[in-house]
């Protein structure tokens, strides 16, 4: 739908919980307000994390498995060095996105590329239990290959799913959409969504008005749950501020989660297993015996 539309919902989409995503320690000296994965917000199926990280050198997170789902890396300063224990090796900059699919196991390191403050977002999504084990792949596109909108003084870039009539290349196994929408002062966005399916927003600048106009702003640094509905309204109410936020939905799996770490299965029995694997460098973690990040 477009940023002009004035188009009611049937059902708009209110906001339901809204959470600061605090500061924490991850990895090795790393600083993460972490908005998903919190006592306040443990979860929102199919989402089990995401992480607004801080990173500078030395700082990063050394060589770590995963199993069981994905994860979403999307920069929004500086730069970051994947590599794993399969040989694949990368840097992804301001902008760009790495989609990884761990599936039955990866072992790698991230981290930053050069000196400086380098900061990104980082989600975790949940596979199905059928494919959990799948092998693991990868998904990247750089900044300039990110389908982008604009219209109405709403700038859109989509990185999964669609949105103003633009598609993103990206196959999400759990269905899903990740929309960055940057708002000019006074503008507004009506964007479609799933009605079955979880969704969030994450304010990275600004404040913004979710669900009616008259509805308290919510400012950066929070998590806005939204209820359900077929779609949500956003405005941008500052006469000089830009609102920047991340739009974040997808079909919920309704599936038993079990984790550990960076383990995420369907019951303990196979996370059990998924411990047994890594420290027996077995069923999918065969290298993990003799790779090491340099």
């Amino acid at each position: 739908m477009s940023a002009s539309d004035q188009t009611c919902f049937n059902q708009p989409r209110l906001v339901t919980k809204k959470v600061l995503a605090k500061h924490q320690r991850e990895g090795d000296g790393a600083i993460v307000r972490r908005c998903i994965g919190r006592s306040e917000l443990k979860s929102l199926d199919p989402f089990l994390m995401m992480d607004d990280f801080t990173v500078s050198p030395p700082a990063g997170f050394p060589d770590h498995p995963h199993r069981g789902f994905e994860t979403v890396t999307y920069m929004l300063q500086g730069g970051i060095t994947h590599q794993d224990f399969a040989g694949h090796k990368g840097t992804i900059h301001t902008g760009d996105v790495q989609w990884m699919t761990a599936g039955r196991g990866i072992i790698h390191s991230e981290m930053p590329a050069g000196e400086g403050v380098h900061k990104g977002l980082q989600l975790w999504i949940n596979l199905s239990s059928q494919e959990k084990m799948i092998e693991p792949r990868y998904q990247e596109l750089l900044s300039e290959d990110i389908p982008s909108a604009e219209q109405d003084g709403v700038q859109v870039r989509v990185i999964a799913g669609e949105s103003m009539g633009v598609r993103s290349p990206v196959y999400t196994r759990t269905p899903a959409m990740y929309l960055d929408f940057t708002l000019m002062p006074r503008s507004e966005v009506h964007q479609q969504i799933p009605e079955s399916w979880n969704a969030f927003a994450y304010i990275i600048e600004g404040e913004g008005v979710f669900g009616y106009q008259n509805k308290s702003p919510i400012s950066a640094n929070h998590v806005a749950v939204l209820g359900p509905g077929d779609g949500v309204s956003v405005w941008n109410k500052s006469s000089s501020k830009t609102l920047r936020f991340v739009l974040i939905a997808g079909q919920p799996l309704n599936e038993p989660v079990v984790q550990h770490g960076p383990f995420v299965m369907n019951t303990q029995a196979e996370i059990d297993q998924t411990i047994k694997d890594y420290h027996c460098s077995q069923n999918g973690f065969e290298m993990a015996k003799y790779w090491r990040s340099h």
